[in-house]
């Protein structure tokens, strides 16, 4: 049986479509937003230009067509814009709608922008705005400005408004139409600021009489009847209610979303199911279409319908939009009398941030994308799809710094888990490094393929650091990471995190990453604010950050350095943290407050008692560089304090980084995996290690230098890392160093076991050998600290511990009072001797 040859589509169909494309083309939308905008711009210098001239032109212009007056040899026109000007000019002022007529080149310039997709404002309201622009504008400037300049030869209010006065001065005289003007002014102050409405109502609520809001019903109970009976009516009336309803709250809606700010509260940003986020617990905006995701008003529900008539309802949540009544304000909480604020950045109110221009600026440049490269690798791609058997029914890139993800659309019936398997194929038929295949897209139904670009791009911590994004952050701990694979800024809250886990093999940029971590908390936080406990078994890698000791550091007492880098005294520090969150918790627990941002705002407003042991808490940020090195030499000892801290501190503000270029399964164990859900992997050796560290494949295709997978459960953000070289670290550092800082770093709490800290399990009739020699060193240096004596005499934690406690049942010095010293009660040596020779 012969096939049956297939139609080619007609030629003129054909063309329709090139048609209908080319009207749908971008560059077309700008050039005729260009095209409108300008002949706006050139109707209102007419006008403009009219007010001063159109005396001189108004003989050659009245009375003749356009063609007439460029035609006939009149005297030269005076009006900017020439004759063409000037005739627009007369026509729209004097023969139309007067000084209002402005609105009109407004409009086509604010149209002209929103072709050119610049302007994103309602347009339904942008026309509702000029329409009543035109009328009420119009009609007063006939009613006042005709009646006070009358010899001009401008028509203030033009034939429009001059007739609509002279109609309404006939039937309603002239104090209906001054109560007209005022009921104009009423109309444009609510729709420019809907705070105004509010503030009329109070202020008739306020000055109405007594019989009026003396009974008056709860006005909640008579809105919630009002919206029940208007519910039932639109029920009652069908289709055309429904449509007028939508029509007012999308135009309400939208001008409450700009207009609303004073009344409500943070917005909150809706996300369609399945859809992800570029940025985890970011800043909250408001909605503006971006995702496609309608807005709705407060008192009603999302409703979106298919083609097939499926209609989904979001009901939205309640949320409080307007201010607290005077009742509420009366009763919050207020400082005491003649008391301000307390102030923690007051100890350093000269403290600056670090300037942007310590940081390297790299001559990146906007470039190009390079079509030529984009094509190859999508005709590489569909060639080799096509030599396995599986077509493709679209195509699309998105480049980024160093990686360019091509989005695929399979043909009906081909299975994904085909796609999945042919990586390495892909791989080999673009001799590229390494290639990633997302089957399917999270929240699209799409295959992506993510492809090395040839030329990768540096992305520079200036860069991130100077963006809008970071500049306007809110975070409590902003930390900026580099950017994704649409060129955005990826920014992140550590205490939303709460506690992150970082690993990548050798010299792939886990050192840099770290480093643009705590760069970042250093531009955004005050020294006040926060603290961090930096630990480097290396000994070379923080180093740079010991000239901010005494304004960011926090350390154990009387430790000379700050950065630690013994493994011996990892395991004190990280004790006397835990020490340090239960002490908080104590602390919280006294001021019945949840959280450390609960704490300090309390605390800030004056209503906690410093002599109670209420105190301003900084956020304390544990960066550890290389734990598994720990984990092999101290084990448990190790594990266990860090566990305490991810599971309990996150509500008393402690956080903990912890790197490793070791992702095993002995060195990431299951307790830290569980308390570690935010996890930041760079290019690791194998698949097993990438499952170590992410739960899943990935990171083992990474292509190194800076490019990483940012992972918040179970959806991977790839990101190229900001780049922060060591010189532009010390700069910062030395930039921090040389202003005024605090007496000394931070201090931890000392921590003792059990066993020594009870003072009457102590005997001393079996005292250390050391315990008259630290006696005397205490007394002479009057301050009552365990790591002094470890210091001075070369002992261990445990010795010098016992020592303290023998010193405090023998009255030589007070209990331990958390990070302070320990008061010492002997004034001078000879009252030593005195009571040493009473204890023999």
């Amino acid at each position: 049986m012969a096939k049956r040859k297939r139609r080619s589509p007609s030629a003129p169909k054909q063309k329709s479509s090139a048609f209908f494309t080319f009207l749908k083309n971008e560059r077309f939308h700008f050039i005729l937003g260009v095209i409108v905008a300008f002949i706006g711009i050139f109707m209102l210098l007419a006008i403009v230009s009219f007010l001063f001239t159109g005396a001189a032109d108004q003989s050659s212009v009245l009375n003749r067509s356009y063609w007439e007056l460029i035609r006939s040899e009149t005297p030269e026109i005076q009006n900017w814009t020439g004759a063409g000007g000037a005739y627009i000019a007369e026509r729209l002022v004097n023969e139309g709608f007067g000084i209002a007529s402005v609105f009109i080149p407004l409009f086509l310039i604010y149209l002209g922008l929103r072709i050119m997709r610049v302007s994103k404002f309602s347009f339904l309201k942008a026309l509702f705005i000029v329409a009543f622009g035109l009328i009420a504008v119009s009609i007063t400037s006939a009613f006042i400005l005709d009646k006070i300049f009358v010899h001009t030869h401008v028509k203030w209010g033009g034939t429009h408004g001059i007739q609509i006065e002279h109609l309404l001065k006939s039937s309603i005289g002239s104090p209906g139409i001054v109560l007209l003007i005022l009921l104009f002014i009423v109309i444009i102050a609510v729709i420019f600021r809907k705070s105004s409405m509010h503030r009329i109502q109070k202020t008739l609520v306020n000055t109405a009489p007594s019989f009026v809001t003396g009974n008056e019903p709860d006005r909640s109970d008579m809105d919630m009847d009002n919206n029940s009976r208007v519910a039932q009516r639109e029920k009652k009336s069908g289709g055309l209610t429904r449509v007028i309803g939508s029509f007012k709250r999308k135009f309400f809606d939208e001008e409450s979303n700009n207009d609303g700010q004073e009344q409500t509260t943070e917005p909150k940003t809706a996300t369609a199911p399945g859809q992800t986020s570029n940025q985890p617990a970011t800043s909250s905006a408001p909605s503006t279409g971006t995702h496609g995701t309608p807005q709705a008003s407060p008192s009603s529900s999302i409703t979106q319908k298919s083609e097939d008539d499926f209609e989904v309802i979001v009901p939205k949540d309640d949320e409080t939009a307007f201010p607290l009544h005077q009742e509420e304000q009366a009763n919050a909480p207020a400082l005491p009398h003649d008391m301000e604020e307390y102030d923690p950045r007051k100890d350093l109110s000269t403290f600056r941030q670090p300037t942007t221009s310590l940081l390297k600026i790299y001559n990146t440049g906007d470039k190009a994308v390079d079509m030529e490269e984009q094509n190859e690798n999508k005709n590489k791609i569909i060639h080799t799809l096509r030599n396995y058997g599986i077509e493709i029914t679209s195509i699309k890139a998105t480049v980024g710094p160093t990686i360019t993800l091509y989005e695929i659309v399979p043909q009906a019936g081909v299975r994904i888990s085909k796609i999945r398997n042919l990586e390495d194929d892909i791989a080999l038929s673009l001799s590229a490094l390494g290639i990633r295949i997302i089957a399917p897209m999270p929240g699209k139904g799409t295959v992506g393929i993510e492809v090395p670009n040839k030329e990768p791009q540096i992305v520079s911590m200036h860069s991130v650091i100077t963006s809008k994004r970071f500049q306007e952050s809110t975070f409590e701990l902003p930390v900026a990471l580099g950017k994704t694979i649409t060129n955005e800024v990826f920014i992140f809250d550590l205490t939303k995190m709460p506690h992150l886990l970082v690993a990548g093999a050798t010299g792939q940029g886990k050192s840099v990453g770290l480093n643009a971590i705590i760069t970042s908390l250093l531009y955004k936080k005050h020294p006040a604010e926060m603290k961090l406990v930096l630990i480097d078994p290396k000994m070379v890698e923080f180093n740079i950050y010991s000239a901010i000791e005494k304004h960011y550091l926090a350390k154990l007492p009387d430790e000379e350095k700050a950065i630690i880098t013994d493994v011996s005294k990892v395991t004190q520090t990280l004790n006397s943290l835990t020490k340090e969150m239960d002490d908080r918790y104590e602390l919280l627990m006294k001021a019945h407050v949840r959280t450390i941002k609960e704490y300090n705002e309390k605390f800030i407003q004056r209503r906690l008692n410093p002599d109670k042991g209420h105190k301003y808490m900084p956020y304390i940020v544990v960066v550890i560089d290389e734990f598994g090195d720990l984990i092999m030499t101290a084990g448990k000892e190790i594990e266990m304090p860090i566990a305490r801290i991810a599971q309990k501190a996150r509500a008393v503000g402690m956080h903990m980084v912890i790197a490793t270029q070791r992702p095993t399964t002995n060195i990431i164990t299951g307790t830290i995996k569980a308390n570690f859900p935010a996890r930041m992997a760079f290019r690791v050796t194998s698949q097993i290690d990438s499952r170590t560290i992410l739960d899943m494949s990935g990171a083992n295709q990474l292509i190194g230098r800076g490019d990483m997978l940012f992972s918040q459960g179970s959806h991977l953000i790839r990101i190229q890392c900001a780049f922060v070289d060591t010189p532009e670290v010390e700069r910062i550092s030395l930039d921090i160093g040389k202003q005024r800082g605090y007496d000394s770093a931070f201090p931890l709490p000392e921590v003792f076991s059990d066993a020594d800290a009870v003072p009457g399990a102590v005997d001393l009739n079996d005292r250390d050998v050391l315990f008259e020699e630290a006696a005397r060193l205490i007394v002479v240096h009057q301050q009552g600290s365990t790591s002094l004596i470890q210091r001075k005499f070369s002992i261990g934690y445990n010795r010098a511990g016992r020592l303290m406690d023998q010193l405090e049942a023998a009255g030589i010095v007070g209990a331990a009072q958390g990070s302070k010293p320990r008061e010492v009660f002997i004034a001078d040596e000879y009252s030593l001797e005195k009571l040493i020779d009473s204890l023999d």
